[in-house]
């Protein structure tokens, strides 16, 4: 998630810097709630509502490409929107525009399930990459505990949003599926990013003996 826990910053700030601040929360948020409010208003212009949403995401990249900062975050927002377009272009199916973001979230939730339940969280291993400890981690009970229960979590919220929107896809609830993909994307996301950077932070306090260290005595 691109956190540093040695860093001393605000929770505020780093949810900001996660987001991508107005320009990343813009990129996540527009193209999905352009074809939401297109596809409500005129549900026999799949097209254009496809259209103008993939549309907004290459602006964005070529935005990014212009002033020459980072493009991976839009150009991977193009691709998925592209693909997804497509898809639902040729379904001839609004809903099959968010099939892409079921398997997202399936793999990501699986992944964090597994690295928790195996001893080996992806949350731990980030803080170890980040803080220059490697797997040292897991030879503190404490930290084993919190890195667990982040990677819980953040599974849970990646398979709530299935629990969630499976049975609106089912249904054909095109306006309701996209409408619940957005209130479950950033407006959930924030507030789990401020809790593991709260909670790594407090395991890597300045002073603090590195794991390795206390394991090698």
């Amino acid at each position: 998630m691109g956190l540093d826990p040695a860093q001393e910053r605000s929770a505020g700030h780093v949810v900001w810097g996660a987001m991508g601040g107005w320009r990343g929360v813009l990129e996540s948020v527009l193209p999905s709630l352009a074809f939401v409010v297109l596809f409500t208003l005129r549900p026999d212009a799949l097209g254009l509502a496809l259209g103008v949403s993939v549309g907004l995401a290459a602006v964005f990249t070529v935005v990014r490409l212009v002033q020459k900062s980072p493009p991976s975050a839009a150009l991977g927002g193009l691709i998925a929107a592209a693909a997804a377009a497509a898809l639902a272009l040729w379904t001839g199916r609004g809903e099959d525009n968010f099939i892409p973001g079921f398997f997202t979230n399936a793999i990501y939730g699986s992944a964090l399930l597994v690295s928790a339940l195996v001893g080996w969280s992806l949350i731990g291993l980030a803080a170890g990459f980040l803080m220059s400890e490697g797997t040292a981690w897991r030879a503190d009970p404490r930290k084993r505990r919190v890195f667990f229960w982040l990677a819980i979590a953040w599974s849970a919220l990646f398979f709530a949003r299935l629990g969630v929107q499976l049975p609106l896809y089912f249904a054909g609830d095109v306006t309701a599926l996209g409408t619940l993909k957005l209130v479950m994307g950033l407006p959930l996301f924030a507030p789990l990013v401020a809790v593991t950077w709260l909670a790594v932070r407090a395991l890597y306090r300045p002073g603090d003996e590195p794991t390795d260290a206390r394991a090698a005595r």
